[in-house]
């Protein structure tokens, strides 16, 4: 009777077992804002300290050549949100979420079973807005786009600090200017993003998976680390900006604090990656603690993690600054994901494998591991299939582009598929073509050198661009804009008048923008 007991155990032990590896995992969705690919330690950058996301890479998969398609804030967040390229989701630059789209993450993975929730920054309007979520909590770095609008994390701030600044350290988002945060490090945004994500595992009960989306409003400017993780870079080699044999009419450039373009010398470059770097490793503490949450409430194992940004920043590459533009500072982003331990396939834990990722490709993957279909008709792929077989079929190359924003050459399209890539620039009728592979700093143009690659890929572009008509593409050729388009007609229609859309357009071809 004794050993029968012991089977009858073990037997229920096993089903048990397997009844909860058979459940849909959880999904945590970690994502910084304006984070350039080669800012973590996994990616080759021995200068940056970030141990807890390094450690994601070695247990999971890293996409080496992954790109955020519209390289500002709102246009990354619309792909991301929507699983669309820029030209079927609607917004080809700097412009305003729209208030509901056919596709939308957490809508879609409520109605497969989860529970869905959002912290930090969405960069949504109205700013509150859901899109499926069961709740957010929000951190909008301070922006008011709506009135009466005030953050979950500034009222949180005016409880915890009441009468205290947040904005003490006196650097404005879109500076390239750094300092050290002047409060105490538990007032951070970056913890407050961090703390709330770690709060709501430890108080989750309820019988159903969770999607928690993780927000850091960090690396972004302002460039404002606590004294503490500023002191892990004093001694530590930070990597000079790339300079290249195209960008000699940004050389000597003088230009304001919030400069998009300008020559402010190699230390204040330095100086402001250091910042930045120190930031990321700040962000790498929380994600620690988050994954440490995770394996206390004994969840871990069963949880689909990924960790990606909404693009980089170019932090003086090329004499730029910020984003919006196509090079791999701007363009190319961090793109991890482990897989939980009930998902069979052919990689290995700690693979990088070179296909071209997107952002329109995590929705996809998440519906993919909720069990829920993904319609034909969404851009995205799901990048378990690669998981399960590396091997398998998988797109060419991924378009990026952004509508005109700082100045009116800046406006632009191009191709990668992570060795190639040619810039199409709408205005000017410039090409630019790179080797990624042997250039991956983009400082030899070598679209007047190479022309059987430049015009293979100019055709490509053609291609690319057919379906938006004529005034893109015209006999065959590419087609020089006089005129910015922002919106796509597949932009949804939303409750704004005529005069609110041309004046979004207007602050985004003037360059007067707060992402």
């Amino acid at each position: 009777m004794k050993h029968l007991f012991v089977l009858v155990f073990l037997f229920l032990a096993v089903a048990l077992n397997a009844s909860e590896k058979e459940k849909h995992p959880h999904i945590i969705f970690i994502i910084t804002d304006q984070q350039r690919a080669d800012a973590l330690g996994c990616m080759g950058n021995a200068a940056v300290i970030s141990p807890n996301i390094d450690k994601l890479s070695d247990l999971g998969v890293t996409f080496v050549n992954a790109y955020s398609s519209v390289p500002s804030c709102t246009p990354a967040r619309a792909g991301l949100l929507t699983g669309l390229s820029p030209w079927h989701h609607g917004m080809l630059g700097y412009g305003r979420v729209a208030r509901k789209y056919k596709y939308e993450m957490p809508r879609m993975l409520r109605e497969a079973g989860y529970y869905t929730f959002g912290i930090g920054k969405m960069h949504w309007f109205p700013q509150k807005a859901l899109h499926g979520f069961h709740g957010t909590l929000v951190d909008e770095s301070g922006r008011v786009e709506q009135d009466g609008f005030v953050s979950d994390y500034r009222d949180w701030f005016k409880l915890q600090a009441p009468g205290k600044d947040p904005d003490k350290t006196g650097i404005g988002w879109n500076e390239h200017s750094a300092g050290v945060y002047q409060l105490d490090e538990k007032l951070h945004p970056t913890y407050w993003t961090g703390q709330t994500a770690v709060e709501i595992i430890e108080n989750y009960k309820k019988d159903k998976p969770l999607f928690l989306k993780v927000s850091f409003a960090r690396p972004h400017s302002p460039y404002d680390p606590p004294q503490r993780f500023l002191d892990l870079y004093e001694d530590v080699q930070i990597p000079v900006p790339y300079l290249g044999d195209w960008d000699e009419q940004y050389e000597g450039l003088e230009g304001g604090k919030e400069a998009a373009f300008g020559d402010f010398g190699i230390d204040h470059a330095i100086e402001s990656r250091r910042h930045y770097y120190a930031s990321i490793t700040f962000i790498d503490e929380m994600v620690g603690k988050i994954i440490q949450t995770l394996k206390e409430k004994g969840i871990y194992e069963n949880t689909l993690i990924c960790f990606t940004s909404d693009h980089g920043d170019m932090l003086g590459d090329h004499y730029h600054w910020r984003k919006t533009y196509a090079y791999e500072g701007s363009s190319n982003i961090p793109f991890i994901v482990k897989w939980p331990e009930s998902l069979e396939g052919k990689l290995a834990p700690g693979s990088r494998l070179e296909q071209v990722t997107e952002l329109r490709d995590f929705l996809p993957t998440f519906l993919d591991a909720a069990g829920a279909d993904i319609s034909e008709d969404m851009d995205g792929l799901s990048i378990l299939e690669l998981i399960k077989d590396p091997q398998t079929a998988w797109r060419d190359y991924i378009d990026l582009e952004h509508a005109t924003t700082y100045s009116e050459e800046n406006y632009w399209c191009a191709l990668t598929d992570g060795t190639w890539k040619y810039i199409w620039f709408f205005r000017t009728g410039k090409e630019q073509l790179f080797n990624l592979k042997t250039d991956p700093g983009e400082q030899n143009d070598m679209s007047s050198t190479n022309l059987e690659v430049t015009e293979t890929w100019r055709q490509k572009m053609v291609d690319h661009l057919s379906e938006r008509g004529d005034g893109f593409v015209k006999g065959g050729k590419l087609v020089q804009r006089s005129e910015t388009l922002l919106y796509s007609p597949n932009y949804p229609n939303d409750e704004r008048t005529p005069n609110e859309l041309i004046n979004d357009w207007r602050i985004e071809y003037k360059g007067v923008i707060e992402n």
